[in-house]
């Protein structure tokens, strides 16, 4: 299944693995690559040394190509962490919360991709004239950090604002190949997918995570600032609940970010042997797309049933 997107990342199917922080480490980023479709390192929870480690464990098992996501908005000095990421071998860079006007000039001379997660329209227009090399529009059905938007109007919007200069990728709420089919028929080269990835046994996650995703319908998550101070999709969680009804005003990012890690609700990057988490407080972003996963599924079985199940949906529409 041949697109802009598969042209310009140089991969076999449109079909890219979401930077999750906390979750999209080196085995689940290789395994989407070897499978065809586009991995990516969810970067905003590592450290440096980690994130450079985690760079070179990707290029240990796969020689396809895989990008990086980092945030914007995240106190950090971005031209070395972009810079770390080049010398890595990884042939995109992807941004959430904020254009990362800074590293664009950096990254294309030297041959790297720059992504933009965009939520409205005039983020989509800052970012390609900023230089960006593809956008990323991301629905409120998304896991994560996520605006008001749905993707079914949001896609068609900004395809129309700029699909003629730059890509455009559709992500949320994406979780089969239906998605995918009904991404390409938008105007869309291809799909951006998170949640249905947490659900794998290449992805990490805390002792409780996935079973969560498994056990929850299409009404189990909620949009709250009580993780990070930004709006952020995620397991409705006894933590979250108690945080909206009380009416508390979140700390900015990332000091609200910081709180919640105080709280022993944040184990974010942690894995099954991390201790102290308590499934009813735990920072477990995740879409609305939970309601249709059901098992865990290797991530490169994901990766060739979407395009398979997309061929099959676009042939029926057609037929």
């Amino acid at each position: 299944m041949q697109t802009a997107l598969t042209e310009i990342l140089r991969v076999e199917h449109p079909v890219m693995l979401a930077g999750m922080g906390g979750v999209s480490y080196s085995r689940l980023c290789a395994a989407v690559s070897e499978a065809g479709g586009f991995g990516c390192l969810g970067a905003s929870t590592m450290g440096d040394e980690e994130m450079v480690a985690e760079i070179a464990a990707v290029r240990s098992l796969t020689d396809k190509p895989f990008g990086v996501d980092l945030l914007t908005a995240a106190p950090q000095d971005m031209p070395a962490k972009v810079q770390a990421i080049i010398d890595g071998g990884a042939s995109v860079f992807v941004a959430g919360l904020g254009v990362p006007r800074e590293v664009v000039d950096q990254c294309h001379e030297q041959n790297v991709i720059v992504v933009n997660m965009c939520g409205k329209v005039h983020h989509a227009t800052a970012a390609v004239e900023a230089g960006c090399d593809l956008v990323v529009a991301q629905g409120t059905e998304a896991g994560g950090h996520t605006g008001r938007i749905a993707t079914l109007p949001l896609v068609p919007m900004i395809v129309d604002a700029v699909g003629s200069e730059v890509p455009v990728v559709a992500a949320g709420g994406v979780f089969d190949g239906r998605a995918l089919a009904a991404a390409l028929t938008l105007g869309a080269a291809g799909v951006w997918v998170g949640t249905r990835f947490i659900a794998t046994p290449e992805a990490r996650a805390v002792s409780g995570y996935k079973d969560r995703i498994l056990g929850a319908d299409e009404t189990s998550t909620v949009v709250t600032r009580a993780y990070t101070g930004k709006t952020c999709r995620v397991i409705n969680t006894d933590y979250a609940d108690s945080f909206e009804r009380s009416g508390a005003k979140p700390e900015p990012f990332p000091a609200q970010f910081l709180k919640s890690l105080g709280d022993g609700a944040n184990h974010l990057g942690g894995d099954e042997t991390t201790a102290g988490v308590d499934p009813d407080k735990e920072f477990m972003p995740a879409g609305q797309a939970v309601g249709a996963i059901s098992s865990l599924t290797p991530a490169g079985d994901i990766v060739r049933s979407m395009v398979a199940e997309a061929e099959q949906a676009l042939a029926g529409a057609l037929g």
